[in-house]
């Protein structure tokens, strides 16, 4: 256990999330997923449900804000605008940890395919259907300003 650190993030992944680098994504997903056969790197974090993952790994993990688009979720089959409860959930979490970020709805192979491609993936036992989110890894800017300014690089 450590002061300050969700119980959640286990320590495998504490350890991915650290070593993505900026522009890598991890997708967290449902009980349903095929996690085995599309992660490059797989966590199982069993017994817990979707939300409180995301809430903790967004407690953490910063959201890339050199693009227009860092969150992506799943949708209902191909109705692209449909959100089930859980999708209203997950767009509340991400709004209370990023407030000036948009979820994005990703129709079917468009989704599949990101997650194939990412860094790795969460997988969690929510019961819910398409409760699949795909988060992009952001930076850590240092607190003072400027290209030369000595920073401290423990010092955020």
């Amino acid at each position: 256990m450590l002061k300050g650190i969700d119980p959640l993030l286990s320590p495998e992944l504490l350890a991915t999330l650290r070593a993505m680098g900026h522009g890598d994504e991890i997708a967290i997903v449902d009980g349903n997923y095929p996690g085995v056969e599309d992660a490059r790197r797989l966590i199982r974090l069993d017994g817990h449900h979707l939300i409180p993952v995301l809430n903790a790994v967004l407690s953490v993990l910063p959201i890339d804000d050199f693009v227009p688009e860092a969150i992506f979720r799943s949708t209902v089959k191909a109705e692209r605008d449909k959100l089930d409860p859980v999708h209203e959930e997950m767009i509340d979490c991400c709004t209370r940890h990023e407030p000036h970020r948009q979820v994005v709805p990703l129709v079917g192979q468009d989704f599949y395919g990101r997650v194939r491609a990412a860094h790795a993936l969460i997988q969690t036992s929510e019961p819910r259907l398409y409760a699949n989110i795909i988060l992009r890894k952001g930076v850590i800017y240092p607190k003072e300003a400027g290209a030369q300014a000595e920073v401290d690089p423990f010092v955020y």
